[in-house]
């Protein structure tokens, strides 16, 4: 993480006027000793549904963490990221621990109070794949992202991450195909070019497939940089300065780096990255 331009996004949004009364969601938690946390059901190893049919994964522990420091139960909710990423969440839920990237977009309707881990975006193909070689041979192919993800912006050319260097676009008119990103990963498995031409997604989740068998290769360099932040709806400073309190406390004691090393085998959570 870029420490000065990033703790600056963060303070700005900190001290950003408020849409309910301060302390609310606070209150609600310490008082009900519940956490409402939303996640996604697709995307390993950051959240996914095991064998056993239960939420697993990094950022599922990761909330645990929190709710086991805070001295509440953790339930996890999974109502679809455009849901998630629209804000105004009525006090349905209380967090987002759920691998959200900070774009201008998003900071209009969310507060993004502190990173907890940053992995890059990068370019994968068919093992077998000849022709694309980096993400400037993707035009005219067709090409997979998650559904209102920050990938899908990048394909669109309209993402930017405040913080974070200017993005690159050295492709012309991909043919752009949106969808579960656990069904994007397997129709590329299917061949080079018989449903998709290659996917934009997160390292860590590339690497975990290609670790586990999949027919796929990572091509050319990081696409863009992909700091992660913990998200909240807009209006109470006290929970905010809470969950950034318990996030770095998780940091220091050496949490959050346990989980990580857990699910992908180095530490990705350092505030130095």
């Amino acid at each position: 993480m870029r420490l000065r331009p990033a703790l600056a996004f963060a303070a700005a949004l900190l001290l950003a006027p408020g849409l309910a009364q301060a302390g609310e969601t606070l209150d609600r938690v310490l008082s009900t000793k519940v956490l409402n946390n939303v996640v996604v059901d697709n995307y390993p190893p950051f959240t996914f549904i095991d064998k056993d049919n239960q939420l697993a994964g990094f950022d599922i522990d990761v909330a645990q963490a929190v709710g086991d420091k805070l001295g509440v139960k953790v339930v996890n909710s999974v109502p679809g990221w455009e849901v998630i990423t629209a804000g105004r969440w009525a006090k349905r839920w209380d967090v987002c621990i759920c691998s959200i990237t900070p774009t201008t977009d998003r900071a209009t309707v969310l507060d993004f109070i502190v990173q907890y881990y940053s992995s890059p975006a990068v370019l994968i193909v068919h093992k077998d794949e000849t022709a694309i070689k980096s993400v400037a041979d993707i035009s005219g192919k067709q090409v997979g992202v998650g559904s209102g993800s920050s990938y899908e912006a990048y394909l669109d050319k309209t993402i930017t991450i405040p913080g974070e260097k200017t993005i690159a676009f050295p492709f012309n008119d991909p043919i752009k195909v949106p969808s579960n990103e656990t069904v994007n990963f397997q129709n590329l498995a299917l061949g080079p070019g018989v449903r998709l031409d290659a996917i934009v997604a997160n390292i860590a989740t590339a690497k975990g497939l290609i670790d586990a068998g999949a027919p796929l290769k990572i091509v050319g360099e990081p696409l863009f940089g992909e700091p992660n932040w913990i998200a909240v709806d807009k209006g109470d400073a006290e929970w905010n300065a809470k969950v950034v309190e318990t996030i770095e406390a998780l940091r220091a004691d050496g949490t959050l780096k346990a989980i990580s090393e857990k699910w992908l085998g180095t530490d990705i959570t350092r505030n130095d990255i």
